[in-house]
């Protein structure tokens, strides 16, 4: 067990540092707008919310793989809006240095989860919103949407067949 964890620790060392920045909804969407002309993948997720944490590092994994052609954020909503937004980093911080999300754009809500959710019409994380390279809205996974047209909860697999498909399609 203790080589395991060492191995880790090798492997986030071997990685880009994990950075991670606060934003209030208008600096999320800015964020999004800034990379336009490339595919964007925003995930919303939770240090709290399991289905959150067990899919997350299929985002580290796309951005690796698409380095050149998507950008990946994070938006952490673990804020509740008890005490101060700058209280839930280290949690943050600990899960993302522990899948390596050095590649990946990551940010931290300021907003209180519910304020967020209702920016982003959302009921509940995880979600991942999809953007093509214009800028529109390719699609959105979550329970709401996915569900119904998947018949399923959504995986990265599906994230990263959308992802494939907006590659793919002329410009």
């Amino acid at each position: 067990m203790a080589a395991a964890a060492a191995g880790r620790a090798a492997a986030r060392a071997e990685g880009p540092p994990v950075a991670i920045t606060t934003v209030d909804h208008a600096g999320l969407m800015r964020e999004v707008a800034r990379h336009r002309g490339k595919v964007v993948v925003l995930d919303c997720w939770s240090t709290s919310c399991p289905p959150c944490v067990k899919e997350f590092p299929g985002l580290v994994r796309l951005a690796a793989t698409h380095p050149d052609e998507v950008v990946c954020l994070s938006l952490a909503v673990d804020y509740e809006g008890i005490g101060t937004p700058e209280e839930v980093l280290p949690a943050v911080r600990g899960f993302l240095e522990g899948v390596g999300a050095g590649g990946v754009i990551n940010m931290v809500s300021t907003e209180e989860s519910d304020a967020i959710y209702r920016k982003l019409d959302l009921a509940s994380v995880p979600a991942v919103y999809v953007w093509r390279p214009d800028g529109s809205l390719a699609v959105r996974f979550d329970d709401d949407h996915a569900t119904p047209s998947l018949g399923r909860p959504f995986t990265y697999d599906d994230v990263e067949n959308t992802v494939v498909g907006l590659l793919a399609a002329p410009r």
